[in-house]
């Protein structure tokens, strides 16, 4: 056995570990083996449960994500309540998934629903976005992503952006920090403001769905902001600049809703 040979092994028995412990949430830290290109006949999104065992959900599960959000099917409702968000500053570190960029809070708080914690865990981007209203896509979705402490439950709050006149806030105060990830795969920031994501406490969709990414895990509490946010298009370019090659555009094809409800939290006054 030759030294390539012994080497490949090496770095597919680190990918194989990567994918399956890294991610306490079941998402894939890094990626090595799956790609969005929908063509891709060996690791395209219509082939992920092929690459692992443990992927089976992409393809078999019934509650997956991102779906479409039809006018016709979304039951608007008042009773879900104001957001209770409960963020606070935090140290935070910026990676490069490979897939994605990621922003990771030590302790950046919780997001409390029915009652439950769900300690807010990292932040990242999809160009273009992955869950699209009433057949239309946007420009851009970002994901905070939130677990229990026992790692078994998510929560994801998703925004979706359009490129617009004014840039995303909490993008610019990042900026030269995604710069540095040109060099180097991950960059300590400091103390950082998840409060600086501005989202909808009173407007937004709710549904059960799945991660987007690899391995597809289900029970998923999705929120998806009802207002659209403002991205220039310089911040998007940034973003699909550093990730590698083949993931600039990373976002999960439209998955069959079945059956599932949909609601839309608008309080009586916005009425």
């Amino acid at each position: 056995m030759n030294m390539a040979t012994i080497t490949k092994m090496l770095f597919m028995s680190f990918a194989f570990l990567s994918s399956a412990f890294l991610a306490r949430s079941g998402e894939v830290d890094y990626e090595s083996e799956f790609s969005y290109v929908e063509n891709a006949e060996i690791n395209g999104p219509a082939n992920w449960s092929n690459i692992h065992p443990n992927w089976i959900k992409c393809k078999t599960g019934k509650m997956q994500s991102p779906i479409d959000f039809p006018n016709n099917k979304v039951e608007i409702v008042s009773n879900l309540g104001i957001l209770q968000k409960f963020y606070k500053p935090s140290n935070a570190t910026l990676l490069n998934r490979g897939h994605d960029i990621m922003l990771r809070w030590d302790d950046g708080g919780f997001l409390k629903i029915n009652g439950t914690q769900y300690r807010l865990k990292q932040v990242h981007w999809h160009t273009p976005s992955e869950h699209t209203i009433d057949g239309k896509r946007f420009d851009m979705e970002g994901h905070l992503v939130h677990e229990t402490n026992d790692g078994k439950n998510i929560a994801v709050i998703g925004i979706l952006y359009e490129i617009g006149l004014f840039p995303d806030l909490f993008l610019t105060m990042i900026e030269k920090d995604l710069e540095a990830l040109r060099l180097a795969d991950q960059k300590a920031i400091g103390i950082n403001y998840p409060n600086l994501i501005k989202i909808d406490e009173k407007r937004y969709y709710r549904y059960m769905g799945s991660l987007t990414v690899p391995a597809c895990t289900e029970n998923v509490i999705w929120t998806i902001d009802g207002k659209v946010k403002t991205v220039t298009r310089k911040q998007i370019q940034l973003l699909r600049d550093v990730v590698h090659d083949g993931f600039e555009y990373n976002a999960r094809p439209i998955q069959p809703l079945n059956g599932r409800p949909i609601k839309f939290n608008k309080p009586w006054s916005f009425a």
